[in-house]
């Protein structure tokens, strides 16, 4: 559904509540996002999603980016025993054992990654699954939880090493960070 706007502007139902909503909507929702540290702030983020609202995540994100060292995936892959108890008594973010550990175990398994392979690896990985130009969705109803593209994505990023980023995580990820556009066909962003 569509929704027009105080400012005159058709866009995504779910961005037309309040202003978070309206600022990801508008400005970040869909737009490519490169490099590895941006992308492990992405996945983490819908990680911690998972479960709860969008906006929960987006007014603690400044908080998030201060806890998790600006997702600068080497810092975080040294987090130890007394960052973990940091994170769980932090009530600025969302305090979830099994999420914080995965942030951590996924930094880690990316650090391994990048000395594999080199700076670039998530980013390369990443967006070999972008999806190929293809028609805006016209409703909601159109607008899927996961893909052929976002599975084998989450396969691939099991395989090494990482966890918490099933199917619908990934695709989350994916329409986020601009792999796959699922703003309305009538919506002005990316007009």
């Amino acid at each position: 559904m569509i929704v027009v706007g105080a400012d005159g502007r058709p866009r995504c139902a779910w961005g037309s509540g309040c202003v978070e909503y309206r600022d990801y909507h508008d400005n970040e929702w869909g737009q490519p996002v490169r490099g590895d540290n941006a992308l492990f702030e992405r996945i983490t983020l819908e990680a911690f999603q998972s479960g709860l609202s969008w906006l929960t995540i987006l007014r603690k994100r400044e908080n998030f980016r201060r806890a998790f060292a600006d997702f600068e995936i080497s810092a975080v892959a040294e987090f130890d025993d007394r960052d973990r108890q940091r994170l769980m008594t932090d009530a600025s973010i969302v305090r979830n054992r099994a999420k914080i550990d995965a942030a951590i175990a996924n930094a880690v398994a990316l650090r391994r990654w990048i000395c594999d392979d080199g700076p670039g690896g998530l980013d390369r990985l990443w967006w070999s699954f972008a999806e190929p130009e293809q028609p805006r969705p016209r409703t909601t109803a159109d607008v899927v939880a996961s893909s052929e593209q976002s599975r084998a994505l989450s396969k691939g990023l099991k395989a090494r090493g990482l966890t918490f980023l099933g199917p619908v995580t990934v695709h989350a990820a994916m329409q986020a960070t601009g792999l796959r556009n699922d703003h309305l066909a009538q919506c002005w962003v990316n007009d």
